[in-house]
Formats: C-alpha cells, structure tokens, sequence
C-alpha cells in the first residue's frame, strides 16, 4: 500500500527558507497526484500546492511566488521549497497522494497521507 513519510520541518525567523521532503512508496500507477496540505494552530487543513504526474503545478494564492513544489520521480520523492516564510505560514504540514488527478484536488480527494511535520515560523 502507499506510504507518505514527510522530513524537513523545524523552527525558523521570518524571511528563512526550510525545504520538506515526503518520500513515497508502494505506488503502482504512473497516474499519481500528490500534494502539500497545511493546518494552522486551531483551524482547517487547508490547500497550499499540487503536482501532477505532468508535473504540471498549482499553489494557494498565499504561497505563489515563496512555495514551489516539485519531485524526484527517481527517488519517489516529492518536495516543497519554502522560502521568504511569515509568521502566518506556521502549521502542520501533510504531503498527500492520490490516483485520481481531478481539475480540483480538495482534501477529500486524496486517499493517502503522511504524518505530518511542524513548520514554526517566528
């Protein structure tokens, strides 16, 4: 079955960088959406990018332009390079996968999850 283990979380200053990895396993098809999820102190997991098996992108308003997502098909690794971080960027972050690539990939879309790491932000 499929495995999400993510790395990379940790404490920062406003304005660092922090690059989290998610390493992938037990996937069987090429059609693989994956995606970085994030859930905030006392709300919602909300959406912040995607990547399909095109390698086509997309990123939550907020993180266009600081955020990029990407991966290494040859590690089955996927990451997310965060840089210019705010304070406002502190959560949990979740990587999460999915055979299904729809137009919009909302949380109930993904069948897979990591665990999560912490990003703090101060």
């Amino acid at each position: 079955h499929v495995q999400l283990v993510e790395s990379g979380g940790g404490s920062v200053r406003a304005g660092g960088s922090l690059r989290l990895a998610c390493a992938v396993s037990g996937y069987t098809r090429d059609t693989f959406c994956m995606g970085w999820f994030r859930q905030p102190p006392g709300k919602e997991r909300e959406r912040v990018a995607r990547i399909d098996s095109d390698g086509s992108t997309k990123y939550t308003d907020s993180v266009k332009g600081r955020f990029t997502i990407s991966k290494d098909n040859d590690k089955n690794t996927l990451f997310l390079q965060m840089n210019s971080l705010k304070p406002e960027d502190t959560a949990m972050y979740y990587c999460a996968a999915s055979y299904t690539c729809l137009a919009t990939m909302n949380l109930w879309n993904y069948a897979y999850w990591g665990q999560g790491t912490q990003v703090t932000v101060s």
